[in-house]
């Protein structure tokens, strides 16, 4: 962070000298008064968000508020960065789950304001992460060494809302298809001496939908019959508080509480429909964040957090019987930075935490210690920055090595040039050592997964844009993957390597005030290592070759419409290469008016899948066909903000 500063004070611009009219030097024409809004509050950004832990790092961020009215959700944010793949079950409130860059979904590491939301290696479902608490979502893409066990492929960092001096309501509801309702509403300003957030939230629908099936798709010409997807309703809700304040002698104080609830059925597959099979669980993440700025350009930031997660299953293959589990963690992290020689950005973290988990066959717990080392040297003039780091991490039996070395270099006129090298490592997770889960036995001899990873990337920023280019490799060893024990049992080993490598582009342009456009491509090649020659070289399963998203929004603040198409190639769903899910292309429109100024009042129609493309989920089902959604927005100033 200190680098990052002293890179800022280095490259601000001298104050221009006054410009004349041609009637005599230092002449100034007069000009009429104009109200000038107050510049946002801005809090700075924490020791966990990527633009400080890895600034080299090549990194894509998503403002929701770009897309309100839009009806999306988290994972349908996430759905145009590049290098990242979702897979999802289909319909509001059904489970999703990201992959980055070619790693799996327990690879990827999720923290909500720096919290971990996952237990041990564990995939973080996004469906129980509501958009009405996020402020912005920070995708750090390739190995995140600097983060730990877990970030094998990526990081997926949520920034909530954050609290604001000035008193403001705002509020927020949906209704669309399939009897989806989604609502919010929430307040902040001043509190306590500080500035305080508190938002309310809840998300229903129905999810049920008629789709065309073919039974024998293998023939050409073969008949279709109509078929519902059914059991397939969710329900949300939750609550978030926040709370900052200034204290005495350069300390901040950030505090957040927040909780989740939801309930959902789970249709089970296409050719095995459960009609009575659901889950339920909750969730509660605590986080406390204290900042100290000491003179000579030294910060030190303490972050203590708490989490559980707690759900259970139900009817379908789960019986009468309900099968509960629960994951819990705490821990605490201390990170120190400091300017040192007017060029060295010397930093150290330490953090130690414990995590258990409480599930029928086993009731496991270990404790973590991390300790990182870094130093980020700035050379020419502060324009280039060389970043290197080493962390040891220690999860329960595991020990890991994450070195990092990366490299920023701006250049002239808006050009830029990154590049980074690194490992990474992911521990077997408490279920793959200890736990029985139904036919799946665990394997207490595993080994962690370790990932070595390379990539660079160009880019060009002006004021009406950015473009960026980069490429990326990987080589993952030990792979975690299950081996199959007739009649019915699988078990994980150690059996599988694979090699990743790719391409992505990333752009945006808004040549008028009144035109924007955007487009993300990624191209992803993958290959099983594995020494069998059923799927030697094959490409991964669930890793779709292409991705293309791309958007336009014509029109002023106060109407304008939107564009997007989001393609995805098709993709292999076994080892050997012989199934496969179909490529898709989903077309959305939508619009949105501002029906008022103060308060600020808009209305949005959103269309999506307008061309009610039959796409399929993980398991065969389709997805949800064309839906139609109309959204209320108000944000109330209660107190305009200040102008000069």
């Amino acid at each position: 962070m200190v680098g990052v500063l002293l890179l800022i004070a280095l490259q601000a611009p001298s104050p221009s000298p006054p410009v004349g009219d041609g009637r005599g030097e230092g002449d100034a024409i007069p000009l009429p008064p104009v109200d000038v809004p107050a510049p946002p509050e801005e809090a700075p950004a924490a020791a966990s968000s990527p633009t400080r832990r890895a600034p080299s790092a090549v990194t894509t961020t998503v403002e929701p508020t770009e897309h309100r009215g839009e009806a999306k959700d988290t994972a349908a944010l996430l759905a145009s960065t590049p290098g990242v793949t979702l897979a999802g079950a289909g319909g509001t409130g059904q489970s999703t789950s990201i992959s980055v860059r070619g790693a799996a979904s327990s690879g990827v590491l999720v923290l909500l304001d720096g919290v971990p939301l996952g237990g041990p290696s564990e995939s973080v479902d996004l469906a129980t992460i509501p958009t009405p608490v996020v402020e912005r979502l920070e995708v750090l893409k390739g190995g995140g060494a600097r983060y730990g066990p877990g970030a094998l492929g990526g990081v997926l960092n949520i920034v909530t809302l954050r609290p604001r001096g000035k008193a403001r309501l705002f509020a927020e509801a949906t209704q669309g298809a399939f009897e989806t309702t989604l609502l919010s509403a929430g307040a902040t300003g001043e509190l306590l001496g500080g500035q305080g957030l508190f938002v309310l939230h809840g998300a229903r629908s129905e999810g049920n939908f008629d789709y065309a099936y073919r039974p024998l798709s293998e023939l050409a010409g073969s008949p279709t019959e109509a078929r519902a997807r059914t059991n397939n309703a969710s329900l949300l809700g939750g609550a978030l508080l926040k709370y900052r304040a200034e204290l005495p002698k350069g300390v901040a104080l950030d505090a957040m509480v927040e909780g989740t609830a939801y309930a959902r059925g789970l249709a089970g597959t296409i050719d095995n429909p459960t009609t009575d099979a659901h889950e339920q669980g909750q969730r509660a993440t605590f986080g406390a964040r204290v900042t100290k700025a000491f003179e000579g350009a030294g910060e030190l930031e303490v972050l203590a957090w708490g989490r559980l997660h707690r759900n259970a299953f139900a009817g379908g293959a789960f019986g009468s019987d309900v099968y509960a589990q629960t994951d819990s963690g705490a821990g605490a992290e201390a990170h120190y930075s400091q300017l040192a020689f007017g060029r060295h950005g010397l930093s150290a973290l330490v953090s130690g935490s414990a995590e258990w988990l409480q599930a029928p066959g086993g009731n496991p717990s270990w404790g973590r210690f991390s300790a990182m080392a870094r130093d980020e040297v700035l050379l020419l003039g502060g324009d280039l920055t060389v970043d290197a780091s080493v962390r040891v991490d220690r999860s329960g039996p595991f020990t890991g090595f994450s070195p990092h070395l990366g490299a920023l270099w701006l250049l002239p006129r808006g050009f830029e040039v990154r590049a980074n090298l690194g490992q990474a490592h992911r521990p077997p997770s408490f279920f793959e050592l200890y736990v029985q889960q139904g036919h799946l036995i665990p394997n207490a001899q595993l080994k962690p997964e370790r990932g070595l990873y390379a990539d660079g990337a160009a880019g060009f920023r002006h004021g009406r844009g950015f473009v960026q280019v980069g490429g990326f490799y990987a080589l993952y060893e030990d792979l975690i993957s299950y081996e199959y024990y007739p009649p019915l049992l699988a078990r994980p080993v150690n059996f599988a390597a694979a090699r990743v490598a790719g391409l992505e582009v990333e752009a945006r342009v808004e040549p008028l005030s009144w035109v924007q456009a955007s487009a993300t491509y990624s191209l992803l090649f993958t290959q099983n290592l594995k020494d069998d020659p059923r799927f030697y070289l094959n490409p991964l399963p669930y890793r779709p070759r292409h991705k293309l998203h791309a958007r336009l929004a014509v029109g002023p603040r106060w109407l304008y419409a939107r564009g997007e198409v989001l393609y995805q190639s098709d993709q292999f769903v076994n080892r050997t290469a012989t199934l496969t899910l179909p490529e898709r292309a989903f077309v959305n429109l939508g619009a949105t008016c501002e029906l008022l100024q103060e308060p600020k009042l808009s209305l949005s129609f959103e269309l999506k899948n307008l061309l009610d493309v039959q796409g399929m989920d993980l398991d065969g089902y389709p997805l949800p066909p064309r839906a139609a959604y109309l959204t209320l927005s108000l944000t109330w100033d209660v107190v305009p903000e200040r102008k000069s």
